[in-house]
């Protein structure tokens, strides 16, 4: 088995790197492919030097992308945008192998750094999971803890039609006044509008949102996913002007919910109720999804829309025989004790 880890001096050497030979755009989600990683860099996370953690076997092969935070060791590459980070795997690895090449990567990362934090990562796939054994087999200490939750809706084979019905009553009756009074123009566009853009960040500006964290982020997202013939953009207009917007994706049978906004002042006519009704039945009767992604977060009025609940962690991994990790070692066990201690 071949490992390397490799430090870039910015995140397009890195991309001009084997590993990015590894996505599968039939397999592989938004959170998984190089170009995420890039942009996601570039724009949001450029004060940190990019890290890959790599190892390959008979083909198959994993990488872990990595950002240098100095003396706290090394962290995911990953920000509030990111609805997950886990390990991408390369090729057709089973589980057995999966597993080979996560410990392989653990021994190595116990030569390079003292810890690792890994957030926000999923476990229905198996990957929280898979890191947590994989580092504990090697003689890391390893704490992991819920960090966020992830809503989620699972068609089953349903219609549109057959979804809605299952929506609670006054979700449903707003939908219905609202839209028989005629006054909201929706549309959804499957290309990216440079207008259509300038009015979602306007209409962002006037929303209940806080400031956005990088709006030249979400730009480019959304022009390189329009590009790839993915971008869905919800428009809801009154008198002309518009006043909501949302900016989903649909992939492999996923549709994504980025970002929502309507404009405060027309929150009477329901813009972003009637907006939203209209992209779920977009995704489902026209591009025919199974699941429905609304990222993490808990608010509540996702659970009229969705029906279930992801957990997302949060992974801290020290490595003990590093004098570097001693400090983090102490703390993690207090705080480990702290919270057995609450359950008692």
């Amino acid at each position: 088995m071949t490992l390397n880890d490799e430090y870039h001096d910015n995140r397009k050497a890195a991309l001009l790197h084997r590993l990015s030979a590894l996505d599968d755009p039939a397999r592989s989600g938004m959170f998984d492919r190089a170009l995420w990683f890039d942009g996601l860099h570039r724009h949001c996370l450029a004060e940190h030097a990019p890290h890959i953690a790599y190892a390959a076997e008979l083909g198959d092969a994993v990488k872990l992308h990595l950002v240098d935070r100095g003396r706290s060791g090394l962290a995911s590459m990953a920000n509030w945008y990111s609805f997950i980070w886990r390990p991408v795997f390369g090729g057709t690895p089973h589980d057995q192998r999966k597993q080979a090449l996560m410990l392989a990567v653990a021994r190595k990362l116990s030569k390079t750094t003292h810890r690792l934090l890994l957030s926000p990562v999923p476990d229905e796939c198996g990957s929280a999971s898979l890191i947590e054994q994989a580092f504990a087999a090697t003689g890391w200490t390893v704490r992991r803890e819920p960090c966020d939750e992830n809503h989620v809706l699972h068609l089953k084979g349903r219609s549109f039609a057959d979804y809605w019905q299952d929506r609670p009553g006054q979700l449903r009756s707003t939908v219905k006044r609202k839209g028989n009074k005629g006054v909201v123009d929706l549309r959804v566009e499957t290309r990216f509008d440079a207008q259509d853009w300038a009015d979602y960040e306007t209409i962002y500006a006037r929303s209940w949102k806080p400031e956005e964290g990088n709006p030249d982020f979400l730009r480019w997202l959304a022009q390189r996913e329009s590009e790839a013939g993915r971008l869905r953009m919800g428009m809801a207009s009154i008198d002309g002007q518009a006043v909501a917007a949302q900016f989903w994706t649909v992939e492999n049978g996923t549709a994504y919910i980025h970002k929502l906004a309507h404009d405060e002042r027309h929150i009477q006519a329901s813009p972003g109720t009637l907006l939203t009704h209209a992209l779920f039945q977009h995704v489902i009767d026209v591009d025919g999804v199974d699941l429905v992604d609304f990222g993490t977060g808990s608010d509540a009025y996702k659970r009229d829309w969705m029906e279930d609940i992801r957990p997302r962690y949060r992974l801290e991994l020290i490595w003990p025989r590093s004098p570097k990790a001693w400090p983090y070692l102490a703390k993690s066990r207090v705080a480990g004790l702290a919270a057995r201690f609450s359950k008692d």
